[in-house]
């Protein structure tokens, strides 16, 4: 088939690197423009646009999809289906129709729940224990489209966004060369939209920890934002009076305090314990304001920590 790929992040790089490497023809690659990176701020490309150009593959990056320039130049490929998985534009109608066979969205959930463009933290911050991928048909709305195909993935206890994303991709390549290889026997199956829950966008206001939760949903929120935003507190120290922290990873212990949240309860060589609204946080892995990630260890070697809040 003649493919059109449409994707962005990381996660859609081995989609991308599936079917390129199999019979198929990609003609095109369809990926959001460079953006400003980092501290400098300096003009990258993302994970796609990489793999594309490393690759001789035609990257094609508008700025807004549904302008008329861009569909008519859209049209022109003459693609027989559409690949898209997390690309993050809206494509218009017409485009959603050029392709002969369709559009096909690789969606990191198991639609109808988590519809929308954070469906891998949204489901570990709610301690879902399963998620997956569905293979949908596109249409005009948000991830409202009839399923193709479905791989159900179990989320263990210790899954954080990273390894979620990373056992995700690899779940949805295998499965967009499946659903191509049998797309005219598969029956699509219409979603419930009363069963409908929609993940929306994740912002680093939502990475301030409120020690009021619970250990167990501070332990959650650790999880769904590692690698980013990252859960974040400011915290006072012998050494310091206000700091930022930046929890990387931690377990909910089911003791409990009668101390106040964001107190810390027990401090030793390898131990840092904080009082939470239910339960008790045993932080692992944090990170200074300023200073690369360490182990709680050799966070304690070098301050003592009094209050998080």
């Amino acid at each position: 088939m003649r493919i059109v790929f449409a994707g962005t992040p990381e996660f859609a790089v081995k989609s991308l690197a599936i079917l390129h490497k199999s019979n198929h023809e990609i003609i095109a690659v369809y990926c959001q423009p460079d953006r400003p990176k980092g501290r400098g701020k300096v003009l990258s490309a993302c994970p796609v646009k990489l793999y594309a150009e490393e690759n001789n593959l035609l990257v094609i990056q508008p700025e807004d999809f549904s302008e008329l320039q861009n569909q008519e130049r859209f049209a022109l490929l003459k693609p027989d289906v559409m690949v898209v998985a997390a690309y993050g534009q809206i494509l218009p109608k017409n485009t959603l129709q050029t392709p002969r066979l369709g559009c096909l969205n690789i969606h990191a959930s198991l639609l109808p729940r988590w519809r929308g463009a954070a469906p891998i933290e949204r489901a570990i911050l709610a301690g879902d224990k399963e998620t997956g991928i569905s293979i949908m048909q596109m249409n005009e709305g948000l991830d409202t489209g009839n399923v193709l195909l479905e791989k159900k993935h179990l989320i263990s206890d210790f899954e954080t966004s990273h390894s979620l994303t990373d056992s995700l991709s690899s779940i949805g390549a295998s499965a967009i060369i499946e659903t191509l290889a049998h797309l005219s026997d598969l029956k699509a199956k219409p979603q419930n939209n009363n069963d409908a829950t929609y993940a929306k966008k994740i912002t680093k206001i939502e990475a301030q920890i409120d020690w009021n939760q619970s250990a167990e949903n501070i332990s959650l929120m650790i999880r769904a934002f590692n690698p980013r935003p990252v859960a974040q507190t400011n915290a006072k120290a012998k050494q310091f009076e206000n700091k930022v922290i930046r929890i990387i990873e931690a377990d909910a212990l089911s003791k409990e305090s009668s101390e106040l949240p964001g107190t810390v309860i027990e401090l030793n060589k390898d131990v840092c314990h904080i009082a939470t609204g239910s339960g008790i946080l045993s932080l692992k892995k944090v990170q200074l304001s300023g200073k690369n990630v360490v182990s709680i260890k050799d966070f304690n070697n070098a301050y003592q920590l009094i209050k998080l809040n």
